[in-house]
């Protein structure tokens, strides 16, 4: 987080994005996204990777950044997006392209509430059981079907 003592810093921008664990670049998204901000591009594709190292290679992260009138930024790093948890679990390139009448992959509720524990990161005053329900509901809007045991399958 870029800070710099001075005047009153004033809130003019917000930009949320979806990169990948430890593979921050001046390319697009990251570059074209800061710069219009007028932000330092390398600093954040350095301190970005320097604190990502440490998740699996190709895990999509979302990044919120806050940029302040005097150039300055702080930054917050969430979990990935549940679809991305999703299709990873259950073994999927893409979602269906008409859920409800194509099923495209299968994932047990185990699974479920392990991705639900991830999530909860994010937001630690709701119950877990909502999280899970949520994601019971975007299984169904992918063509994802959620079993109790894997032998159900």
């Amino acid at each position: 987080m870029a800070a710099k003592s001075g005047g009153p810093r004033t809130l003019t921008n917000t930009i949320k994005l979806l990169i990948n664990a430890g593979a921050a670049k001046p390319a697009p998204p990251v570059g074209p996204a800061l710069g219009q901000a007028g932000l330092n591009i390398m600093a954040f594709c350095k301190e970005f990777n320097a604190k990502t190292a440490g998740f699996k290679e190709g895990t999509l992260l979302r990044v919120k950044m806050r940029v302040f009138s005097d150039k300055t930024y702080e930054w917050d790093l969430k979990m990935p997006p549940s679809t991305w948890l999703i299709k990873k679990a259950a073994g999927l390139a893409r979602a269906s392209g008409t859920p409800g009448h194509e099923i495209v992959g299968i994932i047990s509720l185990k699974h479920l509430y392990e991705i639900g524990r991830v999530k909860q990161r994010d937001m630690p005053n709701v119950p877990l059981q909502s999280i899970v329900t949520s994601l019971l509901h975007t299984c169904r809007s992918m063509g994802v079907r959620v079993v109790v045991r894997p032998e159900d399958a």
